[in-house]
């Protein structure tokens, strides 16, 4: 068994790095294929916006010449400007049940690390916003949500055993379209929204949502003001994600909370299409497409991956606008006969507790780990 560093010119290299998932998650029917062109950008540094403010380095071990894992360890400078931290990420670990490749890939990660002066490694964390984060710790038995990280149940001893300790975890609900939402929550959200100027904007054409991408992005950094943990992001990553969001988003379920021309707060919801990927193994090309686009049509599953308002806009009953806007979008289109609220921090006690209190079964668990790192 050895450890490479891949050279992100080396196309077999990149190949062999792409491909393990598919061999590792083989008998394992829950497993969605990533959307292969996505996992492709995320290895050229020349489109990847990610590349003109921070640094990666992606590793396989391979026995003999057969890969059996892989591992990226991220330098996000962002983060730990906005976080003043000096910490790596670690993303896209992949590996066999072997104690050996594992170590060897977070040690080849650790060296890599500490050569750029970073102190800790948390993860899995990936490159933005929206990419799904942790490692699943409950809930084997479930398809995951689109985006969202599914792993084989061996691989936190794997992540423990190479020296990670828990960190926090974030959990994903389940909405059925027999639960009882209180009307009063309704009844509240229209009485906030009138008291404070709110109204909810929707729209029909994917065009009309572009243009909101400038305003949008400025809403989601102002969004950090007062938490840890994220970064904002640039231009180049607002744009990048509404092309990564707005091929399959249905513009109807995207609601964006605004105060007069302004937006201040927004719910992201969109259909799941994880049948359609696991069909035709994450790729679009050359039919993949038609049958994705299908599947939107189709699947009676949706996925709410996105809340949040501005710091000023939460207290006083703000968050009943969210939560009402949530549940009118699993019963409006009548398409829907099943939802998941994804992600949400373990120490959101407030969300958390509000969403139970309505019937939400948090079904799954996401669990990051964290390293500190000797010299």
């Amino acid at each position: 068994m050895h450890i490479t560093r891949i050279d992100l010119d080396n196309k077999k290299q990149v190949d062999d790095f792409l491909r393990l998932p598919f061999s590792i998650y083989r008998d394992i029917p829950q497993w969605v294929p990533p959307l292969q062109m996505d996992e492709r950008l995320r290895l050229s540094r020349k489109r990847f916006p990610f590349y003109k403010h921070s640094h990666a380095a992606f590793f396989i071990a391979y026995q003999n010449t057969r890969p059996i894992g892989r591992l990226a360890i991220l330098d996000n400078r962002p983060y730990n400007e906005f976080n003043h931290e000096a910490t790596a990420f670690f993303y896209l670990f992949e590996c066999e049940n072997d104690l050996e490749a594992a170590q060897g890939l977070f040690e080849a990660g650790f060296e890599w690390a500490r050569s750029r002066g970073l102190t800790k490694v948390i993860g899995p964390k990936g490159f933005t916003p929206m990419d799904g984060f942790g490692l699943l710790v409950k809930g084997f038995q479930h398809r995951p949500a689109f985006g969202l990280p599914y792993n084989p149940n061996y691989y936190p001893q794997l992540i423990e055993a190479s020296g990670f300790h828990p960190l926090r975890d974030a959990v994903s609900g389940y909405i059925g379209t027999d639960i009882q939402f209180p009307e009063r929550i309704h009844a509240l959200a229209d009485k906030i929204k009138q008291r404070r100027g709110l109204h909810i904007a929707r729209y029909e054409k994917r065009s009309d949502l572009r243009t909101l991408v400038p305003k949008l992005k400025d809403l989601y950094n102002g969004a950090l003001r007062g938490t840890a943990g994220n970064a904002p992001i640039s231009d180049a990553e607002a744009n990048a994600l509404a092309d990564q969001l707005l091929w399959f988003a249905d513009p109807k379920l995207i609601k964006i909370v605004m105060k007069d021309e302004e937006p201040v707060g927004f719910l992201l919801a969109y259909p799941d299409v994880s049948a359609a990927l696991q069909k035709t193994k994450g790729r679009l090309f050359p039919f993949g497409w038609i049958r994705l686009l299908q599947e939107m049509k189709r699947t009676d599953w949706l996925d709410i991956n996105g809340a949040g308002l501005l710091p000023e806009y939460r207290g006083s009953g703000g968050m009943a606008i969210l939560y009402s806007e949530m549940f009118k979008s699993v019963r409006e289109s009548g398409q829907f006969k099943h939802a998941e609220v994804v992600q949400i921090g373990m120490e959101n006690e407030a969300m958390r507790r509000d969403l139970e209190n309505f019937g939400i079964d948090f079904y799954k668990v996401h669990r990051t780990y964290g390293k500190e790192l000797e010299n």
